[in-house]
């Protein structure tokens, strides 16, 4: 093995934790993430600190909980005063390249009003150089590829609608879209990475893999469409109406109206959420789509292995955030459910081969993943970032003090208009928040707006039907748990400055 430290980490929109291991994992075929596990250490009590894209890709990238970075919601600025991965990395000498998207909006306090940086959510976050742009509102170099390739390409709003074979039918879930799989999207940033990086051989480069896929509209290039069929895959947990789920709790009143089976596909005719046929044709549709990124995934790991690179690369897996997929009549990402935070995890540290294989039961949170990168490339953690270093884990080492619980947040609102969310629950733009506090048995998800609480004891109660925040059994649970997040919370307040002293001799405690 060289002395080369490559850095490699793949983001995966909207990737649920349970296909890899647990509820799901016995129904897919994901052979190379499968066999990555052999070779890495995947931690299997990973949680996403927020969603949905923007808010959890920041604080992935930034190693910050969402209460500091606050960049709160899709199109929420983040500060310019706020460091990065990518611009620590480069303090190590690294040109960190981008292949996909960050989903990053800039500070207008230094950009002009007319400055079309201020038109998008989707911008590069700082430090970054965009080597492959693939926004999902953009993706102009796939959109040009596909053109050169001899398709007639739909208005790009339609890109992703399923069309049917057969002109005297309408298009049904599993309809392929109008390109190939050898084409999609996935593999276009596949084989575009792969191209790129085969000139980098001799680098010690430092890369960002974004893929899209699972995320929705959910449709899938042939034979992705139909590998799974529907009627085989376990049912997600609900109770038995959606109307059922909305009376639980005045947040609950908004969720189940956005966003809805129908907001997830594109060009069909409207779906029943409480349809079960409907309901897992796009369950089906979605493994699938987790299939093919598998399949492109594998061929990096292939690519770095046929040019003696995987032994030289540090290389991270992880999701943004998880994907309810019809869970509680919930779809996409925003609620305090389980499956909308518990997310993958799987780091390959070449030069910690020991642990390969291994698997840590510790909770871990994305705000871990950037501190343990820095860590692992020598380069200083900053103060201001909430995360950790996973490094002792990679080492087989068992922090004597870690944490015993993880802190995830929601902001529901919008500064512009009222939410469907905020609407049914009746609270204002700053109240329309939710801290959750979730340890290995209990889980508190505290509303802000005065609005009631809710708990769940999920060794009793895995799919968190029954809340007991109004059970008078549990209110020292419910008291217990309550104290303990405002205890995190004041403990991880940010202190950027608050650690440093100025006295007359300099700065105590600033590290440059």
């Amino acid at each position: 093995m060289s002395d080369n430290r490559k850095v490699l980490l793949v983001i995966i929109d909207q990737f649920r934790a349970d296909c890899i291991e647990g509820a799901l994992a016995d129904h897919i075929d994901l052979p190379n993430i499968q066999a990555f596990r052999e070779q890495a250490v995947t931690f299997t009590k990973h949680y996403s600190v927020t969603n949905p894209c923007g808010p959890s890709r920041a604080s992935i990238l930034t190693g910050r909980y969402a209460m500091n970075h606050r960049s709160i919601r899709n199109g929420t600025p983040l500060s310019n005063s706020i460091t990065n991965i990518a611009l620590e990395a480069r303090k190590s000498g690294y040109d960190p390249m981008l292949y996909g998207y960050t989903d990053i909006s800039f500070d207008p306090r230094a950009h002009h009003p007319n400055d079309p940086d201020l038109t998008t959510e989707e911008n590069v976050l700082p430090g970054f150089r965009e080597v492959l742009e693939m926004r999902s509102k953009q993706s102009y170099p796939w959109r040009a590829y596909l053109k050169s390739k001899g398709y007639d390409l739909p208005d790009y709003a339609d890109f992703y609608n399923a069309i049917s074979p057969d002109p005297s039918r309408a298009p049904r879930p599993n309809d392929p879209p109008f390109y190939k799989a050898e084409d999609s999207d996935t593999a276009f940033l596949t084989s575009s990475l792969i191209h790129d990086l085969s000139v980098r051989t001799d680098q010690d480069w430092f890369a960002l893999a974004t893929y899209i896929r699972p995320h929705p509209p959910l449709v899938a290039p042939e034979p992705y469409n139909k590998m799974y069929a529907p009627d085989t895959l376990p049912k997600p947990a609900r109770l038995p109406t959606q109307a059922d789920q909305a009376a639980l709790h005045p947040y609950m009143a908004g969720a189940v109206q956005h966003p809805t089976v129908n907001t997830i596909v594109c060009g069909l005719d409207p779906l029943d959420n409480e349809n079960d046929n409907d309901v897992q044709a796009l369950r089906a549709v979605y493994m699938g789509l987790a299939t093919e990124v598998d399949t492109h995934f594998g061929r990096i790991i292939n690519f770095l292995k046929e040019t003696d690179q995987y032994d030289d690369t540090l290389v991270v897996f992880v999701a943004d955030h998880g994907e309810m997929l019809g869970e509680h009549h919930l779809w996409g990402k925003q609620n305090p459910y389980e499956a909308a935070y518990h997310i993958p995890l799987i780091i390959r540290d070449p030069k910690n081969t020991a642990q390969h294989g291994t698997t840590v039961q510790a909770f871990t949170e994305s705000i871990d993943v950037t501190p343990t990168i820095l860590d692992l490339i020598g380069q200083h953690v900053p103060a201001g970032m909430d995360g950790v270093s996973l490094r002792p884990f990679l080492e087989g080492k068992t922090p004597a003090k870690w944490r015993d619980c993880v802190h995830l947040e929601l902001d529901y609102s919008e500064p512009d208009e009222m939410t469907v969310w905020q609407q049914a629950a009746g609270v204002a733009t700053h109240e329309a928040n939710l801290a959750i506090l979730r340890e290995e048995q209990f889980k508190l998800i505290h509303f802000n707006g005065d609005l009631p609480p809710m708990l769940f004891d999920l060794k009793a109660d895995p799919s968190e039907i029954n809340d007991l925040a109004n059970d008078p059994a549990h209110v020292p649970t419910l008291l217990r748990l309550t104290q303990k997040l405002l205890s995190h919370r004041m403990k991880h307040v940010d202190r950027t400055l608050a650690d440093i002293r100025i006295t007359p001799e300099g700065a105590v405690g600033f590290v440059p």
